[in-house]
């Protein structure tokens, strides 16, 4: 039976070695054994209940709630796979119906056809956005809260040519944090500060307030934590989203 220790236990699911010694402090997976030397060791079982973790939080499950369906006697990991499944298959049913937006909305603003402005929302889900936006305020606090209504207040006024340049400009940022990390380049390197001095921008757009370097840094924690960001870096380029925190946390205190 393979062991993996804490490190390539982080490499082979994409999840940060500290979201690892996290979910062991507070219980919800624990190593299968801790060597003399300090080091945590895992094997699969271990690897099926973090498989299950990520499940979980990819349909945004809390963690608390996480580890007492795990933890539950009787526990059918089967059985928890299956209803997953179709849970899942609902969300990518869901995610089409965004991608068939998308390719619309191209479509509209390359000239090709018109699109219905009501159609430009069609396939969001107003209780996931709810469901994101209060996460947020639960982690954050109040002041989250305002930051929330002045980012839309701000967006409230985009029109398609705003919307369109502000997810070409995300797109590009990716890219090219993706370009320095093959190219091996340190995250505090001047190529990489360039690169997070225009995400800094692009999230101030989004906020409609430059970020406070304790927000934005704030931020890389939630890049690391939530599946969902982990799954899109981690799809651009295996380690972005360990790398993409590291650049914000060392923009952040140079700033």
């Amino acid at each position: 039976m393979s062991v993996y220790t804490v490190k390539q236990m982080a490499r082979l699911s994409g999840v940060s070695v500290r979201a690892l010694h996290h979910y062991d402090a507070i219980g919800l997976l624990k190593p299968r054994a801790v060597g003399a030397n300090g080091y945590r060791y895992y094997d699969r079982q271990d690897l099926l209940r973090l498989q299950q973790i990520l499940f979980h939080r990819a349909l945004e499950t809390p963690l608390k709630d996480i580890q007492a369906a795990l933890d539950q006697p009787g526990f059918d990991l089967t059985a928890a796979l299956r209803a997953q499944r179709v849970r899942l298959a609902a969300e990518a049913e869901r995610y089409a119906r965004l991608v068939d937006v998308v390719d619309r909305t191209l479509a509209d603003l390359e000239g090709d056809e018109t699109m219905d402005d009501k159609m430009l929302f069609e396939g969001f889900d107003p209780k996931k956005q709810a469901g994101y936006e209060a996460e947020l305020v639960e982690r954050y606090g109040e002041p989250m809260a305002e930051r929330i209504a002045q980012s839309k207040a701000g967006m409230k006024a985009w029109g398609k040519t705003d919307w369109s340049q502000f997810q070409e400009e995300a797109k590009a940022i990716e890219h090219d944090l993706a370009k320095a990390l093959t190219q091996g380049l340190p995250v505090d390197s001047a190529p990489v500060t360039a690169i997070m001095r225009r995400h800094w921008a692009w999230i101030g757009k989004s906020w409609n307030r430059e970020p406070t370097p304790d927000a934005f840094a704030g931020l890389a924690h939630l890049y690391q934590d939530n599946p969902e960001f982990t799954a899109r870096y981690e799809a651009i380029a295996p380690g972005l989203t360990e790398y993409f925190a590291e650049a914000m946390r060392a923009f952040a205190r140079g700033r």
